[in-house]
C-alpha cells in the first residue's frame, strides 16, 4: 500500500491534493474570543448575586427608611418621603456618642497595635518549633462566643477580681472599681479584636525576606534604624489592614460598652442604634440615620488613612 492510500482521509472529510487529509476544519477565532470572552462574567454573577441580595438591597432598604417620616399623634407609624431631618437631628443629639466611638475605636487599635506587633514579630522571627502553638493561642478566642468572652473580661475586671484588688491594694485605683469605667470598654474592644490585629502583621512579617533585615546590620545600622527603616515598612501592608479590621469594628461595637461600661457616660453609637431598633417606638429613621452616618464617617477616616499611610497594594 502506497503512502498515499496509508494517508488516505475519512469517507466526507475534506482532503488537499494527492487525496492527504487537509486537517481539521477552519475554527472561527472571533467566535471563540467571544466564548471565552463571557467566562469571567459568568464566574463573577454568584458573588454579585450574593452581594445585591445580601449588601447592595438591604443599604437601598436602610437608606429608605433612614429618610421616613413619622405619622403625627402615631408612635410607631411613618410614611415614605426624604426627611433629611432625621441626620441633622441624629448628628446634634448623639454628636458625644459618635465622638465616644471613634476615640474608643483609636485607642483600641493603638493598643491592639502596641499588643500585637511584638507579638507577631516573635511568632515570625523568633518563635521556632513554638510556632504553631502560638498560632493557636491567638486564634483559640475565635472558638468561643463574642459574648461570652466579654462576660469573661467582665469578671476579670470586677471589684472583687484579682486585678482590682492589687491596684486597691497599691491605690493605683482611684475609683475603687474598673467595670463601668471607659477603660474597662477600651480594654475589652483591644481584648476582642487583638486577633484581627496580630495575624494580618504576622502575614506580612512572615512573608519578608530575613536576608533584607539581616543586611541593615551589615551596613552598621543598630537595631533599632533596622526596624525602623527595614522591618517596619516591610510589614506596613499588615500593619493597614490590621488597623483597618481593628478600627472599623471596634466603631460600630455596642457589646463592650453594654457589657462593661455604664449606663451615660460610656455608651457609643452603637448602643443608640440598637436602642432605636429594638427599644424606641418609631425610632427606626433615627437608627438608619445613625447607621448610615458612622459608616459614611468611617469611610472617609479609612479613605484618608489609606491615602497617608496606605502602601500601592491597598491603593
Amino acid at each position: 500500500m502506497s503512502v498515499a492510500q496509508g494517508l488516505a482521509a475519512p469517507p466526507g472529510a475534506a482532503t488537499g491534493p494527492a487525496g492527504v487529509p487537509a486537517g481539521p476544519p477552519d475554527i472561527d477565532p472571533a467566535r471563540t474570543h467571544r466564548g471565552r470572552r463571557w467566562v469571567p462574567y459568568l464566574l463573577l454573577l454568584p458573588g454579585m448575586l450574593w452581594l445585591g441580595v445580601f449588601f447592595v438591597w438591604p443599604l437601598v432598604q436602610l437608606a429608605s427608611v433612614s429618610l421616613q417620616s413619622q405619622f403625627p399623634g402615631y408612635p410607631g407609624y411613618y410614611y415614605r418621603d426624604v426627611n433629611v431631618g432625621n441626620y441633622t437631628g441624629a448628628i446634634t443629639e448623639f454628636a458625644g456618642h459618635f465622638g465616644r466611638s471613634l476615640l474608643f475605636a483609636a485607642l483600641a487599635t493603638l493598643f491592639g497595635f502596641l499588643l500585637a506587633y511584638p507579638l507577631a514579630y516573635a511568632m515570625a522571627f523568633k518563635a521556632g518549633r513554638w510556632r504553631n502553638v502560638m498560632m493557636i493561642c491567638v486564634i483559640a478566642p475565635f472558638f468561643t462566643s463574642f459574648i461570652l468572652r466579654t462576660i469573661a473580661w467582665r469578671q476579670i475586671l470586677a471589684d472583687e477580681g484579682p486585678l482590682a484588688s492589687v491596684l486597691k491594694t497599691l491605690h493605683l485605683l482611684p475609683g475603687g472599681h474598673i467595670t463601668e469605667t471607659w477603660v474597662a470598654v477600651v480594654a475589652g474592644l483591644t481584648y476582642n479584636f487583638l486577633p484581627f490585629m496580630v495575624l494580618p502583621i504576622y502575614a506580612s512579617l512572615e512573608r519578608a525576606d530575613p536576608k533584607v533585615i539581616e543586611a541593615g546590620g551589615d551596613l552598621y545600622a543598630n537595631g533599632f534604624t533596622t526596624f525602623r527603616t527595614v522591618t517596619l515598612p516591610m510589614s506596613m501592608p499588615g500593619v493597614i489592614a490590621g488597623t483597618l479590621l481593628t478600627f472599623i469594628p471596634a466603631a460600630g461595637d455596642y457589646v463592650n460598652a453594654e457589657l462593661l461600661g455604664s449606663d451615660r457616660s460610656t455608651k457609643m453609637v452603637g448602643n443608640v442604634i440598637e436602642s432605636q431598633f429594638f427599644r424606641v417606638l418609631g425610632g427606626y429613621p433615627t437608627a438608619a440615620a445613625l447607621s448610615f452616618t458612622l459608616m459614611a464617617i468611617i469611610l472617609v477616616l479609612v479613605f484618608l488613612y489609606i491615602r497617608r499611610f496606605g502602601t500601592e497594594e491597598l491603593l
